[in-house]
């Protein structure tokens, strides 16, 4: 898989000298830990190597109240206590949504809305049938006079390749509109977005590891990969570029969140495969691997704790928090999958050599 790929990793151990890098406070700004077995499998992972995520929230049933964050909150912190991770919820977006339950919801520590437009992605069957409507703008004012962020999966319903693009107008209506309320472009994956972005200064991005290093060629420009299938799509090796020079340089607008969105094969191989790709695993240790690699370490603390420190406003969040992370150049095997209930979930670039490690405590 990926002549990419190999071209980027194939003589890194050769050419570069042996480094370390110690990360304080890593943070994944966009995580699926789903929920029953598959969150007692995967939880483990992100919990391990970073101090927060922001937990999506299209569970089965979503978590569109108060009270399911809080429990499902309890559910990661007791799976988790021992391993030092603040799960940062978020509350999914619906027309049912009122003043009441949002300042419930702000009272007890939620900061986000997740905003799914109905049917783009998985778990989004109860998103919003009109962005723009009338109910989800009077519940858009009430959320910006509290204080919310707003986190929003933006994709249209048309051609698959330009769905990303075709919302930014709806990123920048809804910026225009409710100019104190900081809005997130989850997941950027076009680089057209990146010019919303600058335009805008209450517009912010989350951009994943699979969208800065792979294009559509690695998906089924040979044979197909139904494990790189996700959505929005993985897209043209200009995009790739372009999003990974904007990791690269830290931009202090982005920040780091994953997008690990695991899938039992039994389901991902399947004639209906969902889309998601499970990155937690290797996350962090990739991270490091891909700014080493272009000489920019110095700049990877910024893009995987601080920016996200400052724009989310995470000081009261992560409170004495202080977790440190130490990866070293070790070369090791990414596994291919994780076993969870009768199947088992793949790992993105299973098989292949990671350059960066952890260095166990």
């Amino acid at each position: 898989m990926s002549a990419f790929f190999e071209r980027f990793f194939g003589d890194f151990l050769q050419s570069r000298e042996y480094q370390e890098i110690t990360l304080s406070n890593p943070l994944d700004m966009h995580l699926h830990l789903r929920q029953g077995a598959m969150l007692e499998s995967v939880l483990p992972f992100s919990a391990r190597d970073f101090a927060l995520g922001v937990v999506m929230p299209n569970l089965n049933p979503p978590i569109m109240t108060t009270a399911l964050a809080l429990q499902y909150r309890d559910e990661i912190m007791r799976l988790s206590k021992d391993l030092d991770f603040v799960p940062f919820m978020t509350l999914y977006l619906h027309e049912n949504l009122d003043k009441e339950e949002l300042t419930h919801a702000y009272a007890q520590g939620i900061r986000i809305l997740k905003l799914y437009p109905r049917g783009a992605t998985t778990g989004s069957e109860n998103g919003v049938r009109e962005v723009v409507s009338e109910r989800i703008l009077e519940i858009l004012h009430i959320a910006q006079d509290l204080g919310f962020m707003l986190s929003i999966h933006g994709e249209s319903n048309g051609y698959c390749m330009d769905r990303e693009f075709e919302f930014l107008e709806v990123y920048e209506f809804l910026a225009r509109t409710f100019p104190r309320l900081k809005i997130i472009i989850e997941h950027m994956s076009d680089r057209r977005s990146l010019e919303s972005l600058e335009r805008y200064e209450n517009l912010y991005a989350t951009i994943t590891l699979h969208h800065m290093l792979l294009s559509l060629d690695d998906v089924l420009g040979n044979l197909m990969h139904p494990d790189l299938f996700c959505k929005p799509m993985i897209k043209t090796p200009k995009d790739r570029d372009s999003l990974l020079a904007c990791a690269l340089s830290a931009h202090p607008k982005v920040s780091f969140g994953s997008d690990s969105a695991p899938h039992l094969q039994s389901k991902k191989y399947s004639a209906s495969a969902p889309g998601g790709i499970f990155s937690a695993p290797i996350a962090l240790s990739m991270l490091a691997s891909v700014f080493a690699y272009h000489d920019k370490l110095e700049n990877l603390q910024a893009f995987v704790s601080d920016n996200a420190y400052k724009n989310y406003g995470l000081d009261s969040v992560l409170g004495d928090t202080h977790k440190v992370i130490k990866l070293c150049a070790q070369s090791w095997e990414i596994p291919q999958s994780i076993v969870c209930e009768n199947s088992a979930i793949s790992v993105l670039f299973g098989g292949k050599q990671c350059v960066f490690g952890r260095i166990s405590k």
